[in-house]
Parts: C-alpha cells; sequence; structure tokens
C-alpha cells in the first residue's frame, strides 16, 4: 500500500470537512449530542407469503413413510380447514428413522415459516425439528455437526405443531427448510408449508445491463442481497451477524445509491451505531470503522445533497477527527 497516497487522501478529507465545519485542532474529546433523529414512519417493509417450488427431498422408508408432498406446492390460503377437500401431506413416525422432508423456495429469503395443519389422531401437538438452510447442504446440517450454529439468528430448532391449526416461526436468512417428524408412533397430516418473506417493498431506479448475462446475474444478486440487507438497520448480513457493521456499510451505501437511491435506513444506521459507540471508542471496536463512517457520511451527502443530516452529525464529525488526528504524529505516520 502507498502510505503517501493514503494519508494524502486522509488529510483532504479533513480539508473537505473542513469547509463545511470549520475543522480546528484536535482538542479534549466532549460526550457526543447526536442530534439527528429518525421521526419518519418507516412503513417500506412487508410481509409476503411465498409457496414452494419444489420438495427436493424425502426421507421416507417401510416404517418413516412420507406420501403428497405434492400438495404443499399449491396449497395457499394460510387457512386450516376440516374438510379437507385440497388433500394433506403425510408423514408417519418411526422409531427406526425419522420422516422428513426438505422444501425449496426459490429464492434466498428473509423471514420465517408458516405451517398449517389438518386433523391428526390424538389432538396433542406433534413435534418436529425445523432446520433452515441458505443452501442445500446447510439445510441438512443439524447445529453441532460442522461448523453448523444458531448464533445470530435460530436456524435449527425443535417445536410443537398444533392440531388443526397455524404457527408461524422463525427469522433467519434461508432458501431450503427442513421438516423432520419428531414423533415416532404419530401421524402428522400438512394441509401447507409457506415462507414468510419480510423485506421493503422499494422500486429498483438503478439498473445494469450488458451482454455478458453472467455479469448481469453477478449484479442482480448484489443488489438483491442488499436489499434483503436493508431491514429495521441496515444489516452486513439476513442471517449472521444482522448487525450494523460500518465497514460493511460502505459498499452496501454505494450499492444503495447506485440502485435504489435516497433510503432512510441509511441514515438511521448511521446514527444508530453512533449512538451505540462509547465516547472515545472506536466504531464497532475497529479504528478503520470510524474512518469508514467519515466516509460514508461524505459519499451520503456527495450523492444525496441532504445537508440537514449532515450538519446534524457536525459535532460527531470533529470528534472523530479529533480522535483520529490524535493518533497520527507529525510525519503523518499511525502512531
Amino acid at each position: 500500500m502507498n502510505t503517501n497516497k493514503h494519508y494524502s487522501s486522509y488529510f483532504l478529507l479533513l480539508i473537505v470537512l473542513n469547509v463545511f465545519f470549520g475543522y480546528a485542532s484536535p482538542k479534549k474529546q466532549q460526550k457526543i449530542n447526536w442530534n439527528y433523529q429518525d421521526t419518519s414512519v418507516d412503513n417500506q417493509i412487508r410481509s409476503n407469503y411465498i409457496l414452494p417450488i419444489e420438495i427436493k427431498n424425502v426421507s421416507s422408508s417401510p416404517d418413516a413413510v412420507v406420501k403428497n408432498t405434492e400438495v404443499l406446492l399449491v396449497n395457499n390460503s394460510g387457512q386450516a380447514s376440516i374438510s379437507g377437500l385440497n388433500g394433506v401431506c403425510t408423514m408417519t413416525g418411526s422409531k427406526v428413522s425419522n420422516a422428513s422432508i426438505l422444501i425449496d423456495f426459490g429464492k434466498e429469503l428473509h423471514g420465517g415459516i408458516e405451517i398449517v395443519t389438518s386433523q391428526f389422531k390424538g389432538k396433542k401437538p406433534m413435534k418436529i425439528r425445523l432446520t433452515l438452510g441458505e443452501s442445500i447442504s446447510e439445510a441438512l446440517s443439524k447445529v453441532g455437526s460442522s461448523s453448523a450454529t444458531n448464533d445470530h439468528a435460530m436456524r435449527d430448532f425443535e417445536m410443537q405443531l398444533p392440531w388443526l391449526g397455524k404457527i408461524n416461526v422463525g427469522n433467519s436468512g434461508f432458501r431450503y427448510a427442513k421438516i423432520e417428524l419428531l414423533d415416532t408412533t404419530r401421524t402428522l397430516n400438512l394441509k401447507e408449508v409457506r415462507a414468510i418473506s419480510i423485506m421493503r417493498d422499494i422500486p429498483y431506479v438503478g439498473s445494469f445491463k450488458c451482454n455478458d448475462e453472467r455479469l448481469n446475474q453477478i449484479w442482480q444478486t448484489g443488489a438483491y442481497t442488499v436489499h434483503l440487507n436493508m431491514q429495521d438497520y441496515l444489516w452486513d448480513g439476513i442471517k449472521r451477524d444482522r448487525l450494523i457493521w460500518v465497514g460493511d456499510m460502505h459498499p452496501e451505501v454505494m450499492t444503495i445509491l447506485s440502485v435504489f437511491g435516497y433510503n432512510h435506513v441509511v441514515p438511521k444506521s448511521l446514527s444508530k451505531i453512533g449512538r451505540d459507540t462509547p465516547n472515545n471508542k472506536w466504531m464497532n471496536g475497529i479504528s478503520s470503522y470510524s474512518i469508514w463512517w467519515l466516509l460514508i457520511q461524505q459519499q451520503w451527502y456527495m450523492n444525496t445533497g441532504d445537508f440537514q443530516y449532515l450538519q446534524s452529525n457536525k459535532e460527531a464529525i470533529n470528534t472523530i477527527l479529533d480522535q483520529l488526528s490524535s493518533k497520527i504524529d507529525e510525519n503523518g505516520i499511525e502512531i
């Protein structure tokens, strides 16, 4: 890395910010008063139900039998019914092996699962294991095996299903869902299984198109990934870590500006991580992430012209610059 070029860019940033804020020399840091308050009503986030496109795998044996999985591809009312006219998927338990199905919802989603049951013998709630995965291999991996975990979002857990009812469960990133029957002597009648997709209902105002279809797909995947991460705050990922990481935010913000234009999730997230950072500490505990926060402020203003938001962060920007300057000696070398 060219160190002189690196620090030249840093001091150029100081000059730009000095034009806006009259930045002075380092002084004793004070507690930052965060002036930005997000008063907007966030009505962009929507929930939509997604039907499976395919049953990828059925674990069935002479003892543990699964039948009529095709009904799960068409039943779409979200309502339990005593008639059974549209059919049910049956899963019969066994003490030798567990009956299971692996469901493919066709694309990466953020949200959960809705399961609708029909009548089954005994009325006692039925015990299952639900495992979510972004890939088939992950959906087939239980927590404790390999590197599979439930960190940040539950993706592998046991639960009970009601008799002739409905239950919504889960909040993670996934495409596939495995349902494994744990009751070894009973038969579960499944009427419906749908994914609950939770994301912002916003238009794609930017686009990319070239003569290389692979590049077009890569661009679309990147745009969609950031779209999924635009939840209540701008996350680094919908499964993990589901946190505001400022370093991850920089490419995300540039994507948002290119694909979606202005969206208040960006200033809301920038201010949230600022308020959550102890005074005189680095954002996310990493010095370079405080620099990324400054760079995002500059690029957000240059692309949106939102001077009111930039001005609301004047005190924070000056304080962070003081903190950074105190770590640079007279030769421009990091202390």
